[in-house]
């Protein structure tokens, strides 16, 4: 004893005593400082042993500042860089905490302590020895310390992470829920009492099985004056439901939560330290494929969908994103290409991808550049999509026309349905607002009349409740102006009209591109073309809804007569009509009404000269007016004559 007293003496000089010594004292967490309160005391009185150690007690510092902080880092311990830096600042002779660990838990931190404290000779000490980290042997022991320190802390998390694995996997341990669902008294977990926020939840997920896409439900919420109910996970349980406006993130937040399908699900994200933000200290956490969860157990709870829809609605979230994959059409954009997302290459079989071209950039066209991407070759082929579009357009039409009665008897029910199901969610939200004026009123009535502190601001918050009342009363009103709430006998009547002549819904100016597409989606499930299959036609194959095919063929329009589909049947054509002496008005007419298209166009335009490059080099002509000296125009041709090989002329008659 007495030789260690002596060895601590000969270690402590007069230039260590002249600088401060600083007493170091940490808890991990406030729940420690709270009921381990002799190991908080005891550090305390660490000051004790410094003053022993011959300082004087106002050159002794405690640093408190990091009680309640985890020491498996410095970033968030103010206490522990103040250290460091008094340390670098030359102002320390000892360092003094109870054992390695209430410095640091982890070996960047403690040897970063040990360098700078044996770069400017400071000693360290904890409850039992005193070390000097310029000292071989010393900087050994320590250096074991900070191991064992951070080792230990490793131990500590694989036990509690284990002991939380094992608890989730028996569903056992509790975590946050979102809105609509709380915990009972007996400790499971039921759907919220509050009607209006299981009605608001119940049409999200109604919306989405109809409209297909979370921006849509968005659109709906907002447009109808409808907002959603959130739970945020602030501060200590229990936590509130507010209600924000609807945006996408939070309807995506709500279609992607398994709680709802009434799933117990343990590990649906994982921290993942190298996508951490700059200046963020908080280890970033990336989400984990619903198939490699940790835990997952089905009908744990009372649900608002079952498991089977909850899956469907994540692969239509998948599917709307546009990425021009096989069985991912992504969701219908504003652009006019009818076939965005479900045409695919006759050739190859893999997606097309989507351009506009022309000057304003409002000319569609479908691209499969596959192999262009994969390895730089030549884009497989390039189809205009007007054309198309307007063909499968035709037959989308032709194939609604058996059952155009049956659509519209189920657009009727549909929008009675919708009128309800609004009425129901305005009058829950006009009888919350209600509730809110009178509870607040119950609070007034109760304070002392006296008591103007009190009575004053439940007077404000009562008038608060009362304007917010009001207006939710006007926004009714006004949504009840909009919306018809009763579909009368002539509205019935409208409908059904309308529902009978489907082209007539489809070409309204109401109704917009992607409407269209998404009511092509619930008929046809993918379309193939290739225009590179013969001269002149575009082959198209259709994939229809129920599993039936129809294969079509459809003229393009090409450069030149050469690239014709077929141009000996055109000519012959001409040549018979050229010899019945037809003009040029005449035969367009009669080309168009046979089905014959020109080069450049789907159809001959009478007011036009298309004609001359098919005509027989013997009966080439052109329209001209003959000027005379007094009268009116007249039109005339010149015809070659066949005989003589001279011009003539003849008037066209009308």
């Amino acid at each position: 004893m007495l030789s260690t007293s002596l060895a601590v003496e000969e270690r402590i000089t007069t230039a260590h005593r002249a600088k401060l010594a600083y007493v170091y004292v940490r808890q991990s967490s406030p729940g420690q400082v709270r009921h381990h309160q002799e190991s908080t005391e005891l550090q305390y009185r660490l000051v004790e042993r410094v003053v022993l150690l011959g300082w004087p007690r106002e050159r002794v510092q405690v640093i408190d500042d990091d009680l309640g902080k985890s020491g498996a880092s410095s970033d968030e311990r103010f206490g522990f860089q103040r250290l460091i830096a008094e340390v670098g600042l030359n102002k320390a002779g000892l360092v003094i905490s109870l054992d390695a660990s209430r410095l640091a838990r982890n070996n960047r931190d403690w040897h970063q302590l040990l360098e700078l404290c044996s770069v400017f000779g400071v000693l360290i000490a904890d409850g039992e020895r005193l070390y000097d980290p310029g000292v071989y042997h010393d900087r050994l022991l320590l250096g074991l310390s900070g191991i064992m320190s951070e080792a230990e802390l490793h131990q500590i998390r694989m036990r509690l992470h284990q002991g939380e694995r094992q608890k989730a996997a028996r569903g056992d341990l509790r975590l946050p829920l979102p809105a609509g669902l709380t915990h009972s008294r007996e400790g499971g977990v039921i759907l919220t009492p509050d009607e209006e926020v299981q009605e608001r939840l119940r049409l999200v997920f109604t919306k989405f099985r109809e409209l297909r896409s979370a921006k849509a439900v968005m659109r709906y919420l907002r447009r109808s004056g409808l907002v959603l109910p959130v739970r945020p996970i602030q501060g200590p349980a229990p936590h509130e439901i507010i209600w924000r406006p609807a945006d996408s993130a939070k309807v995506i937040h709500i279609l992607k939560n398994p709680a709802y399908a009434g799933a117990y699900v343990y590990g649906r994200r994982r921290q993942n330290p190298i996508r951490q933000q700059p200046g963020n200290r908080r280890i970033a956490t990336v989400k984990v494929a619903l198939e490699d969860w940790s835990v997952c157990l089905r009908d744990a709870h009372p649900a608002y969908i079952d498991w089977e829809e909850f899956m469907a609605n994540q692969r239509q979230l998948a599917d709307n994103l546009n990425r021009y994959e096989a069985g991912r059409p992504g969701a219908p954009r504003k652009g006019s290409a009818l076939l965005q997302g479900i045409v695919s290459c006759g050739r190859c079989g893999r997606r097309m991808c989507l351009r506009y071209s022309g000057p304003q950039g409002n000319y569609p066209v479908y691209m499969c550049v596959a192999d262009n991407n994969l390895d730089g070759r030549p884009r497989c082929q390039e189809v205009r999509a007007l054309l198309v579009d307007a063909e499968v357009e035709r037959l989308f039409l032709v194939a609604l026309r058996p059952d155009q009665i049956a659509l519209a008897i189920a657009a009727l029910g549909e929008i009675e349905q919708e009128s309800l199901v609004l009425e129901r969610q305005w009058t829950l939200k006009r009888e919350r607002a209600r509730f809110e004026a009178d509870r607040t009123r119950r609070q007034y009535d109760t304070v002392e009349p006296e008591n103007r502190l009190v009575a004053r601001s439940l007077e404000r918050l009562w008038e608060e409740k009362l304007r917010r009342a009001e207006e939710v009363e006007r926004e009714y009103d006004a949504w009840r102006r909009e919306q018809a709430i009763l579909i009368t006998e002539a509205d019935r009547a409208d409908i059904l009209a309308l529902g009978e002549n489907v082209p007539l819904v489809w070409h309204a100016g109401t109704t917009t591109s992607a409407d269209r597409k998404q009511i092509v989606r619930l008929v046809i499930s993918d379309v193939f073309v290739d225009q590179k299959r013969e001269r002149g036609r575009v082959w198209i194959k259709i994939i229809w809804q129920t599993g039936a095919t129809s294969e079509h063929w459809l003229q393009r329009r090409v450069q030149s007569y050469a690239q014709h589909a077929d141009p000996d049947q055109l000519q012959s054509r001409i040549r018979e009509l050229n010899a019945l002496n037809k003009m040029d008005a005449e035969i367009a007419i009669i080309l168009n009404a046979e089905g014959l298209c020109s080069a450049r166009g789907p159809a001959f335009n009478p007011n036009r000269l298309l004609l001359n490059k098919m005509r027989p080099t013997d009966l080439r002509y052109r329209l001209h007016y003959q000027y005379p000296k007094s009268g009116p125009h007249v039109p005339m041709k010149t015809i070659v004559n066949p005989t003589s090989g001279g011009p003539y002329w003849t008037p066209i008659t009308p």
